[in-house]
């Protein structure tokens, strides 16, 4: 995308290092060297099309990096993010981080209001795609095995016993170690009709809330079963298991997890990516450096999905455009751009 409080930051996106500094505009705006890196100086001399393509490279060299290096690769694209940003290019880069919001209670009354359609379903993990995937297996399985029974001789005998047994492993495995079974479920989620919009619209949400809060993101995916954004814990330059977060970080962060929890509620009755969503949620939580009570972890998520919501509200123009870019298989680059021309 928290609890299963809190699916596959999708799967839905996930959050990929000095101190959380939520001024874009803070960090040095020059590039180190680093070997087989290309990396921008951050000269406002410079032309977008130049800062474009820093940006770009930055994120190719990030993946194609193994993965002990991507923490450091990631760096990089934050570093050419606030490079554009230095050079005047980018307008809506960590825009939000100029106004943020208050702490405060919100009801499932204030998320009915915002455009949430099934504001108690927040926080609830959906088991939509589990079920289905379920039923199908048995339903499969004993049409075989009765079928199989009119089978000649001994194989009349046996493989109905067999095929049977498949639904008897399914639901042990499912009882014991369920995880086993997830990437089966997630791709037999793509049967559904609405699965593509659902993924488009969650992934979306993720980039243009990181985008807006000054989290850059790495990497995006839209392919069945591998529905996920990444999000550089470069924003922070440190891992998330590393130290403790401030209030601020804690606020910026938790919109980003929940935004595509968020978007799917504005859309559907059932939220089926949420789950990811809370356990980045629950992750970001747990490093807080004032520790929150249930109460207010509950809170900290309806709040959250509050301010995503109105955050797609106010940037509608540029969450329509960015999902298009997305659909056709826009770069980090492109993206970006969509964003700044919407």
């Amino acid at each position: 995308m928290m609890m299963q409080t809190m699916q596959q930051l999708h799967s839905p996106g996930h959050f990929v290092r000095t101190k959380l500094a939520f001024s874009p505009v803070k960090h040095s705006a020059r590039f180190r060297l680093a070997p087989r890196r290309i990396v921008a100086s951050a000269a406002v001399t410079q032309d977008a099309k130049e800062l474009y393509e820093a940006l770009e490279t930055a994120a190719l060299e990030l993946k194609r990096a193994p993965p002990s290096l991507k923490y450091e690769y990631s760096g990089d694209i934050l570093q050419a993010m606030n490079a554009l940003k230095e050079g005047g290019v980018l307008k809506k880069w960590g825009a939000e981080l100029m106004e943020p919001y208050d702490r405060r209670n919100v009801f499932l009354g204030d998320l009915k209001r915002v455009g949430v359609l099934n504001p108690s379903g927040i926080g609830v993990a959906s088991i939509r795609n589990d079920k289905a995937f379920l039923f199908t297996v048995v339903g499969v399985t004993s049409v075989l095995a009765v079928a199989a029974g009119f089978l000649p001789g001994d194989w009349g005998f046996f493989v109905p016993y067999l095929t049977g047994g498949i639904s008897i492993a399914v639901l042990a495995v499912g009882s014991t170690a369920p995880g086993l079974l997830q990437f089966f479920i997630d791709k037999f989620s793509s049967i559904y009709p609405d699965y593509r919009e659902r993924v488009l619209r969650h992934e979306a949400a993720h980039l243009l809330a990181g985008y807006l809060y000054g989290v850059p993101v790495t990497a995006y995916s839209l392919s069945i079963g591998q529905a996920h954004t990444d999000f550089a814990e470069a924003k922070l330059q440190r891992r998330l298991i590393e130290g403790s977060l401030e209030d601020s970080e804690i606020d910026a962060l938790s919109v980003v997890a929940l935004a595509g929890a968020a978007a799917e509620s504005m859309q559907y009755e059932e939220v089926i990516g949420q789950t990811a969503d809370l356990v980045d949620l629950q992750r970001i939580i747990l490093r807080s450096k004032n520790k929150l009570s249930s109460a207010q972890q509950q809170n900290m998520t309806r709040l959250a999905v509050y301010e995503a919501c109105s955050l797609l509200k106010k940037y509608k123009k540029e969450y329509e455009a960015l999902q298009e870019a997305m659909k056709g298989g826009a770069s980090i680059a492109q993206c970006v751009r969509t964003i700044e021309e919407a």
